[in-house]
């Protein structure tokens, strides 16, 4: 059974980067040597593996990447951190914690 890793990095300048592969060793060290000059994270090295969570369903490895890019800082903070009450906080709080812009009325 083929598995999918779906992955946060810590680049350099502080920022995450969220992404999925079918080989995470092999991903992070192509990130590391900064094989494609195009990636997010070419000029954010050196990078960090800070979560990954392995999936048997590509489909739902991709739903949950597409997820977590949505995710503000401090909820994939939280994720990484396995902080399970402020995740949930962050997640039922969205633009008191994650989008300093609020809807107009």
């Amino acid at each position: 059974m083929k598995s999918y890793f779906v992955y946060i990095l810590k680049c350099c300048d502080a920022s995450y980067y969220t992404g999925i592969t079918n080989n995470l060793e092999r991903r992070i060290l192509e990130h590391k040597s900064g094989l494609k000059i195009e990636c997010y994270t070419f000029k954010r090295r050196p990078i960090e593996l800070m979560w990954f969570e392995i999936f048997n369903d590509v489909s739902n490895a991709i739903a949950t990447e597409k997820q977590i890019k949505g995710w503000s800082r401090r909820k994939k903070e939280a994720l990484i951190l396995q902080d399970w009450d402020k995740l949930v906080l962050y997640s039922k709080n969205y633009f008191q914690f994650g989008n300093p812009i609020k809807p107009e009325k």
